[in-house]
């Protein structure tokens, strides 16, 4: 599946914003980016692999929707978490304080970059090759 093969190679760049200068504004910033990009990427995931399962919620185009029968069709969903993400991510476009910016940088680094890798493990040990077949 291409989109998941992008969603691994984000979670890769993410997973190094720990090792960079996080009293850098720029890099703050590129960390908040780079977190919308693979939250973008995961719930988009969800919805192919529902598609595949022949759930019918995958038409929806609503994050929400998504996340929510995804949580009930795999067990390695945290729910809480994911609607937290996509709360985060909503409220990205309108982050003009500096500490809430850095505040969110934490919880990346210490929540959900986690959640990212628990999903993409998951999701690989759930439905190996099947993966390169889904367009």
């Amino acid at each position: 599946m291409k989109r998941f093969d992008q969603y691994l190679r984000h979670l890769e760049v993410l997973q190094r914003a720990n090792q960079e200068d996080l009293e850098n504004e720029f890099i703050i910033s590129g960390i908040i980016d780079k977190f919308f990009i693979q939250f973008e990427l995961g719930w988009k995931v969800l919805k192919q692999l529902l598609q595949y399962e022949g759930e019918g919620i995958s038409r929806s185009s609503s994050p929400r929707d998504i996340i929510k029968a995804a949580y009930v069709c795999f067990d390695f969903l945290d729910e809480e978490t994911w609607l937290c993400m996509l709360q985060k991510r909503n409220d990205t476009t309108h982050i003009y304080n500096e500490d809430v910016a850095r505040q969110l940088v934490q919880e990346i680094l210490e929540t959900y970059i986690l959640a990212f890798k628990h999903m993409g493990a998951a999701v690989q040990n759930r439905y190996g090759k099947v993966l390169e077949e889904m367009p």
